[in-house]
C-alpha cells in the first residue's frame, strides 16, 4: 500500500508560527507533526509515502530525507501553485501504483487504517471516506449516507435544517486508481466539492466509515495546544522520550537538574538548560535547546526550539515560536502566540 499526505498548505491559521516553518514541521512532543502521521501509516503496513508539498518543502525534506529514519520511503511532489485537495493527488499520479491512502496533513487521528482498508475492500468501493460525528457540523463538510455507509451527498457547512446528518468528512480517504484517474488534470480541484460528488453520481461506489477514534485538526493555535495536552494525557500515544519523573518526559533522557521543580504532565526536549529554581508546571512543553533562567516559571505553555526565558520571568498559557527571548522578570501575556525571534520585554514584574 501507498499513501499521499497533503502538506501543501501555508498554515495561515497558525501564523506567525508558520512564517518560517511549514505547518507539517510544527513540533509535537518528540517529532514534527507530520511524523506522527507517517508513523501511523508505517504501523498499518504503508512503507511508500508521497508528500504533496507546496510551501517551504525544503524544510520538510531536510528533516525527513528519503524516509529511512522512519522505516519508509518518502517521495516529494511539488506544486508550483496550490492545486486543491484533489489536484494535489493528481499531481502525484505518476508515482501511484494502486489503491492509496490519502491523509490530510492537518489531522491527527487514532483511526484504525487497517480496519478502514478492510471495510473499503468489503464494500468494493472506489473511494472510502473516514467520517466522525460532531455536535455542531455547521463549520464542516457533512457526509450523508445510507444505512450501509454508501454516500448519498455532501453538504458543505450546512445551515440549520439543511441536513439531519452530523457525520463530517474527517480527512482520511482510501482511493482506487479509478478514483484517482477521475480527477481532472492541470488545474486546482477539490476532492470534496467536485471529485466525490462526481463519483457518487456516476458510480454509487463511494462509502463512508464513521468511527469515534481520537481526532483533531491541529491547524489552529487552540487545537495545536489541545493536541499536546491530549498526547500528554495519553489519549493517543505518549510523548517520545524517557519518563524521568511522574508524567514528565525528557526527549534525551536527561534527569532534572538539582533545584528544578517539574510537575507533570510535561515534556522537556533535548539539550534544554534549566537553571536552579526554575519551575515547570503541568502541561508545559519545552523544546530543544531552550533555556529557562533561575526562578523562571513555565506553565501550560509551548516553547519552540531555541527560546530563552530570563530569570524570574513567567510564561503561562502561551506559544513561543522559534528563538523567542523573554527578558528577565518579564511576563508573557496569556494566550499570546509569539513569532520567531521576537523579544518580550519586562513590562510587568513577575509575581
Amino acid at each position: 500500500m501507498q499513501a499521499v499526505i497533503l502538506v501543501g498548505g501555508e498554515g495561515t491559521r497558525l501564523r506567525p508560527l508558520t512564517y518560517d516553518l511549514p505547518k507539517p514541521m510544527a513540533p509535537l512532543l518528540g517529532r514534527p507533526f507530520i511524523g506522527w502521521i507517517i508513523a501511523r501509516l508505517k504501523a498499518a503496513g504503508v512503507e511508500d509515502i508521497i508528500l504533496s508539498c507546496c510551501y517551504l518543502p525544503d524544510k520538510i525534506e531536510a528533516h525527513f530525507g528519503d524516509g529511512a529514519s522512519m522505516g519508509v520511503t518518502l517521495h516529494y511532489v511539488l506544486e508550483n501553485e496550490p492545486l486543491g485537495t484533489a489536484g494535489a493527488i493528481k499531481n502525484a499520479r505518476d508515482l501511484i501504483r494502486g489503491p492509496i491512502y490519502v491523509c490530510n496533513g492537518d489531522i491527527l487521528t487514532g483511526l484504525d487504517l487497517i480496519a478502514l482498508r478492510e471495510k473499503h475492500e468489503a464494500n468494493k468501493a472506489l473511494a472510502t471516506i473516514h467520517t466522525r460525528a460532531v455536535d455542531d457540523p455547521s463549520h464542516f463538510g457533512v457526509v450523508e449516507t445510507e444505512s450501509g455507509g454508501r454516500v448519498k451527498r455532501f453538504v458543505e457547512k450546512p445551515k440549520p435544517g439543511e441536513t439531519d446528518a452530523n457525520d463530517i468528512n474527517a480527512g482520511t480517504y482510501l482511493l482506487e486508481m479509478e478514483a484517482v484517474d477521475a480527477i481532472p488534470s492541470g488545474r486546482a480541484v477539490s476532492i470534496e466539492r467536485e471529485v466525490f460528488p462526481d463519483l457518487i453520481a456516476r458510480t454509487g461506489r463511494v462509502f463512508a466509515v464513521s468511527t469515534d477514534d481520537y481526532w483533531i485538526d491541529v491547524g489552529r493555535p487552540d487545537s495545536y495546544i489541545q493536541a499536546h495536552r491530549d498526547i500528554l494525557d495519553g489519549k493517543l500515544d505518549h510523548p517520545l522520550g524517557v519518563e524521568i519523573a511522574k508524567q514528565v518526559w525528557s526527549g534525551d533522557g536527561a534527569p532534572l537538574p538539582h533545584g528544578v521543580t517539574a510537575r507533570g504532565p510535561a515534556y522537556i526536549g533535548p539539550d534544554v538548560a534549566l537553571a536552579q529554581g526554575a519551575k515547570i508546571e503541568p502541561y508545559s512543553v519545552i523544546y530543544d535547546r531552550c533555556r529557562v533562567g533561575e526562578g523562571a516559571t513555565v506553565g501550560s505553555a509551548i516553547l519552540w526550539p531555541g527560546c530563552d526565558v530570563g530569570a524570574h520571568a513567567n510564561v503561562r498559557d502561551a506559544i513561543l515560536g522559534l528563538e523567542v527571548t523573554v527578558e528577565p522578570r518579564a511576563t508573557v501575556p496569556r494566550d499570546a502566540v509569539v513569532g520567531r525571534g521576537e523579544r518580550v520585554g519586562a513590562t510587568a514584574a513577575a509575581p
